[in-house]
């Protein structure tokens, strides 16, 4: 059976990223999920892939897997919602951390790659499966329960879109989950031109990213949100990896964390209606955070 017939290659750029570091430094980051997948891979699927590139790719999954642990650990009952979820594997990595019963996840995607991910994954025991266009919020009516602590990730998926998109975006959100904790990763303006040099690398010219982030506390403002955290890529994962990594790995991480290239944002949403109320005044996130 090929399980990836018809998907796109930016899909498999992340996955062939857990699978190499899995591999390479397990007391990093192993994915088993990930693992069981590499024999259907196609034989292109890692052109272009090299060490720095993959750790660049889970360190995402590396911070974010710590902040929704935590979230569970503090808010369980709560949900775990992963905005163009692709075939991310993070229920697989938290349930095996954490065990069932704690969290409701929701994995959003557009119908295609919904339709993919089940039939790669299948549905699972405090999993839903939800397709829709993450912007249009259509899918927030599939959330069973929006007054539980709520904790929305996106994972390398706001690059694409125009700044005005997420701010929009972001607002939106705030009106469904005020409160709440949204995390994504972000890449300033000079880490762009790198990582789209990577892009078209791979042979991915058509996924270009646009989006930075040069200065958090200043787009949190923009989004009327609470900067709860600035997290750089690379710290912990330079002291976990020693030397283990290769010299030019070791030099483009440092060279990342020094001057911010890549980094991840937690944001507590506000309530809009308040802010425009109270001219601006950012609503806290509830106690529970």
């Amino acid at each position: 059976m090929d399980k990836f017939e018809r998907v796109a290659n930016t899909v498999f750029v992340p996955l062939v990223a857990r699978i190499n570091i899995s591999k390479k430094f397990p007391d990093l980051f192993c994915d088993k999920k990930a693992l069981e997948l590499e024999k259907y891979l196609p034989k292109d699927a890692t052109k272009g892939s090299f060490e720095y590139s993959n750790l660049a790719s889970v360190a995402r999954y590396y911070h974010m897997d710590a902040m929704a642990s935590d979230f569970i650990t503090r808010n369980a009952p709560c949900n775990v919602i992963y905005l163009g979820s692709g075939l991310e594997s993070a229920y697989f990595r938290l349930r095996e951390a954490l065990g069932l019963g704690k969290a409701k996840f929701y994995e959003i995607d557009l119908p295609e790659v919904i339709k993919t991910r089940r039939s790669v994954y299948g549905e699972n025991q405090d999993e839903k499966l939800v397709s829709g266009d993450m912007f249009t919020l259509d899918w927030v009516e599939k959330i069973e329960d929006k007054d539980l602590p709520t904790i929305l990730l996106a994972s390398g998926v706001f690059q694409y879109f125009k700044e005005k998109e997420i701010l929009r975006f972001i607002e939106n959100l705030s009106l469904s989950f005020p409160g709440q904790e949204l995390v994504f990763d972000a890449t300033n303006t000079k880490g762009l031109k790198f990582t789209n040099w990577f892009i078209k690398r791979t042979g991915n010219a058509d996924a270009i990213m646009t989006f930075a982030v040069d200065d958090s506390v200043e787009f949190a403002n923009k989004a009327h949100a609470d900067l709860l955290e600035e997290r750089l890529f690379f710290s912990e994962i330079r002291e976990i990896l020693g030397r283990s990594a290769n010299f030019i790995s070791r030099l483009l991480m440092k060279n990342a964390d020094r001057g911010k290239k890549t980094i991840i944002l937690r944001l507590c949403l506000s309530n809009l209606s308040t802010n425009k109320q109270r001219k601006g005044q950012v609503k806290l996130c509830p106690d529970y955070h």
